[in-house]
């Protein structure tokens, strides 16, 4: 599934999770192929066995049918993430861009449009938020919308739709691949911080905390704040991030603190407020985890 000499799946920005590749096409069957890979999904699905893989959060987005926000790219495409985050809250005449982009297919510059005659719409203040929305859902899903469509087809033959979308993208995760063993210790002894120190209270307070957690509750943070429950090998001292290894970082956020803690995926970083107490700490935690932070829908 994952040899690069069939294109079939590329290792996402982090480098640790997997995606459908958009020039899967190069491979005169690879429909086929995806179509066989969503019957191997439902089977281990269906037998309770588990795949030694993780995908993009977006892949199990899409199985489940749960809408895809702008956050969903920064696993994917950590630099065009960044882009758009800055054309958020920037002058869109500074990128000097249209509805359109470029896609490098085996040497063969390919210019897509976002929209009918997309390469002539320039993008603007009053239409940069659609096309921050279409560009997501092109790279996030039209990319690749033939081929989940023939994974979706081969997994729904063996599972219903309506079975599979009860779950979220992150209790799918864990079905196909299964929980891990999470030492908390060990990503304890390798966690960085920014504005705290081993000693701030808010830090002693949130150790505490996910020692508490279970085995579920401890996979469903480390989604939260990595993108995927994958623990590495090696242990969390060659975590992967969207650069090369990256430990998990812990910045103090000034301002608000009754604001919910946030995630950067693509440098495994958790920013948290500085809250008065530890029962306030569980609280916003938990909600941001079971929560996520949304953006807008896509799909």
């Amino acid at each position: 599934m994952f040899n690069p000499d069939f294109c079939l799946f590329k290792r996402s920005a982090h480098g640790n999770t997997y995606q459908p590749d958009p020039k899967s096409g190069i491979e005169t069957n690879h429909i086929n192929y995806f179509h066989f890979i969503g019957r191997i999904i439902g089977k281990a699905l269906l037998e309770g066995m588990y795949l030694d893989c993780f995908f993009t959060r977006a892949f199990y987005k899409i199985i489940v049918g749960q809408a895809l926000n702008i956050h969903d790219l920064e696993d994917s495409d950590v630099e065009l993430y960044n882009s758009l985050e800055w054309l958020r809250d920037n002058d869109a005449a500074a990128l000097e861009t249209t509805f359109s982009y470029s896609l490098d297919y085996f040497g063969d510059i390919q210019v897509r449009d976002l929209k009918e005659n997309g390469r002539d719409i320039p993008v603007t203040n009053d239409n940069k938020n659609e096309f921050i929305i279409r560009m997501c859902k092109a790279k996030l899903y039209e990319e690749i919308k033939p081929q989940m469509e023939a994974l979706l087809k081969g997994l729904y033959e063996l599972i219903p739709k309506k079975l599979v979308s009860i779950f979220d993208d992150r209790e799918i995760e864990l079905l196909i691949s299964g929980l891990p063993d999470i030492d908390i210790f060990d990503l304890k002894r390798n966690t960085e911080y920014n504005g705290y120190n081993v000693n701030s209270n808010v830090i002693k307070w949130l150790w505490e905390i996910l020692e508490s957690y279970s085995t579920r509750e401890r996979a469903e943070f480390l989604q939260f704040v990595t993108g995927t429950s994958k623990v590495p090998l090696d242990g969390f001292k060659s975590l992967p991030g969207a650069f090369g290894v990256q430990k998990f970082q812990i910045h103090k956020v000034h301002g608000d603190a009754n604001r919910l803690p946030a995630a950067h995926t693509c440098f495994n970083q958790l920013d948290l407020p500085e809250y008065p107490s530890k029962e306030v700490l569980q609280e916003r935690l938990s909600k941001a985890i079971k929560e996520g932070t949304e953006f807008m829908g896509l799909l």
